[in-house]
């Protein structure tokens, strides 16, 4: 019989914006978070391209704790040379932006920002029943659902306190993961007729 989980990290996905400024709050808050998800023992996980997918992974790459294969990039075409230069393990879905689906079924899921692609990922991610935190101070997507429930379903009857988990640093968000993330265990079932 097989050992169940050992030694294995829980990956998290950060989602946000393609495009955003190198001195910008965006990156400053990706990058620190890709940096102290390493340091809390996770991987980091993104859809590999740039903006806060690139900021999340450098950040990631620049702990103390950095090992090879803590970011993982699930591109959307074929070609792995589309990834960013921090990307350790790229994954050439070739789904295009159906593989948005993918990066939402992490053990959580955090956005910085955001736009259109970010809001399927955030609705993915309601959908399969995973944490889901979100900065409520950069824009976007992230702003506008941050403390909000996605739909009136009940994801988990002993956490009445369900929505999308706004923060506003670093500290809050690893906090609010370190303390929930086993609490959402549950995962998305095939609907059924």
């Amino acid at each position: 019989m097989q050992e169940k989980n050992i030694g294995r990290r829980k990956i998290v996905s950060v989602i946000g914006n393609r495009q955003i400024e190198k001195d910008g709050l965006r990156y400053k808050i990706a990058f620190e978070l890709g940096k102290a998800l390493v340091d809390n023992g996770y991987r980091v996980q993104s859809g590999g391209l740039l903006g806060v997918m690139e900021a999340v992974m450098a950040g990631a790459r620049a702990s103390k704790h950095y090992h090879e294969g803590d970011t993982i990039a699930l591109v959307p075409s074929f070609d792995t040379e589309t990834a960013n230069g921090y990307a350790d393990v790229v994954i050439p879905t070739g789904l295009d932006v159906m593989r948005n689906a993918l990066v939402a079924n992490a053990y959580a899921v955090i956005g910085v920002g955001g736009g259109a692609g970010t809001l399927c990922e955030y609705a993915f991610a309601w959908s399969f029943n995973r944490l889901i935190i979100a900065f409520e101070n950069t824009g976007g997507w992230s702003e506008k659902l941050a403390n909000t429930r996605l739909d009136s379903s009940e994801r988990y009857p002993d956490i009445p306190e369900d929505k999308v988990y706004g923060v506003t640093t670093v500290e809050e968000a690893i906090k609010l993961l370190n303390e929930n993330i086993e609490r959402y265990s549950s995962r998305h079932q095939p609907i059924s007729i």
